[in-house]
């Protein structure tokens, strides 16, 4: 079976686990890195830095048939690279990257770009948006909705019918009940039981969480 060619933006942590699935997936062979922080030659487990973002156009007329997978944890970061990028190539197509370990039950829809980690579990007739992020051993119950360029943080659970607003973070080993809707750029602290649902740009935690204070769009969190 001929291998379909991936290029992964950025070369840190978020990337090294990404290298791994992509090599267990056994889907995609990966062409190099782009990092606009590291100099061409460079190399994380193996693979190496090919250039900046400003070279994607070159290497695009080049290569047209690869595709791009976004390895940058931070949600909104995440989005001011794919919205950069699409702009100076329309036409790009992003992959997912999803573990063969990772268990994807019967009528879930997944998007593009989109990270699923090792030991993940995503339950029946759940949906991921485009770009969203499930990490190791986090799980998603039955219809649950991940909105664009939320995640789930490890060992992260929601239970079903819940749904994760856009750029929401749900942080490291945090519980949502069942039920819950979670608003867009909101993110639930570690360890934290979600009881109630929740609006936008806020903070949360505790057990049961509370609301802490207000957040903006693009806040740091990780």
């Amino acid at each position: 079976m001929n291998k379909e060619t991936v290029l992964i933006i950025g070369s840190s942590g978020h990337a090294k686990v990404v290298i791994d699935i992509f090599e267990k997936e056994g889907k995609y062979e990966i062409a190099g890195l782009i990092d606009d922080f590291r100099n061409k030659g460079e190399e994380t487990l193996g693979y190496k830095i090919i250039g900046n973002e400003s070279d994607l156009p070159d290497l695009h007329l080049k290569y047209p048939n690869w595709k791009l997978f976004i390895a940058i944890g931070d949600n909104w970061v995440r989005h001011n690279v794919v919205n950069r990028i699409v702009d100076k190539i329309p036409d790009i197509e992003f992959a997912s990257a999803i573990h063969p370990s990772a268990q994807i039950a019967k009528g879930v829809k997944i998007g593009k770009g989109v990270a699923i980690m090792a030991g993940a579990i995503v339950n029946s007739n759940s949906t991921i948006g485009d770009f969203a992020i499930i990490n190791t051993k986090a799980s998603l119950d039955h219809d649950g909705e991940m909105q664009p360029f939320s995640s789930l943080a490890p060992n992260a659970t929601c239970g079903g019918n819940v749904s994760v607003g856009a750029f929401s973070a749900i942080s490291i080993s945090a519980t949502i009940k069942h039920g819950i809707s979670i608003g867009s750029h909101t993110i639930i602290g570690a360890a934290s039981v979600l009881l109630k649902s929740c609006g936008d740009h806020l903070i949360l935690y505790g057990c049961p969480a509370k609301e802490i204070r207000k957040r903006e769009a693009g806040e740091r969190y990780l």
